[in-house]
């Protein structure tokens, strides 16, 4: 069954307002309405005031008020706020520097993320370690979690109702990293954070805007797994990291395709 926007958002919404009651909030602050729009990033890029993202508006803001990362965790605790709690063996956060200027998400946990509690530590997460240091970079300078924190069975795309429960502490975990750059790996991150049914591979190749952070979607590392490591999607991938790479302004390795 498919939701619609507005139901996703009402989802979203309710389970945020939830957890902060949980918390002991009794009121929502003024500051907590507000979407969080960096000047910064917008003067640097002023494309992104228009980006692709049609759906922007109705997704939920990102709070301005700073959290901990340790605050959302132990906020998240023992979830059971949708059907994938009752499977997991460990629900898998988030790892990586706090203050990252890029930040990646994927779908959800795999089986070696499950058993671990760790994101991207399976085959998958190899083939993203080797993307990074590709970008020199090693992946304690990043930030890394997923949009669902629990695993989903047999590894099938998270359902609407379980991005919908989740969602609201994803962006909470922006906000608080805030990082520079985020990177959306594979169709379920894009789609989810950007609100669109637009395949990845329309979508990849030039920033988005989730409000006012320039969202850069790419091909997920299991399925550069899938289609070999010098494929063209492999390349795609590092084209794309190129711009990551530029937007941050570090310096771009030189890489040349095998024949």
């Amino acid at each position: 069954m498919t939701h619609s926007p507005q139901t996703h958002l009402l989802a979203s919404l309710t389970a945020y307002l939830q957890d902060l009651q949980e918390s002991g909030v009794d009121g929502i602050p003024v500051e907590l309405a507000a979407a969080a729009t960096p000047a910064a990033v917008l003067q640097q890029n002023p494309s992104l005031k228009s980006g692709g993202n049609e759906h922007s508006e109705e997704l939920q803001s990102v709070p301005e008020k700073h959290e901990t990362l340790e605050q959302i965790r132990k906020n998240l605790g023992a979830c059971q706020r949708c059907k994938l709690g009752a499977t997991r063996k460990n629900l898998v956060f988030g790892v990586g520097n706090p203050n990252a200027r890029l930040l990646f998400v994927g779908e959800g946990p795999g089986a070696d993320e499950d058993t671990q509690g760790e994101p991207f530590v399976g085959d998958a997460g190899k083939m993203l370690n080797r993307i990074i240091a590709a970008m020199g970079l090693k992946r304690e300078d990043v930030y890394i979690c997923n949009v669902v924190k629990c695993r989903p069975p047999q590894n099938r795309p998270p359902e609407s109702d379980e991005v919908a429960s989740c969602i609201p502490f994803l962006l909470r975990q922006l906000n608080s990293v805030r990082p520079e750059v985020i990177v959306a790996l594979g169709t379920s991150a894009a789609q989810a954070l950007l609100q669109t049914k637009v395949p990845i591979s329309k979508m990849r190749g030039k920033f988005h805007d989730l409000h006012g952070m320039p969202l850069m979607p790419t091909y997920h590392p299991s399925y550069l797994l899938r289609t070999g490591g010098n494929s063209d999607s492999f390349w795609s991938v590092w084209d794309d990291m190129i711009q990551v790479l530029r937007f941050l302004q570090l310096p771009v390795p030189e890489k040349s395709r095998k024949k």
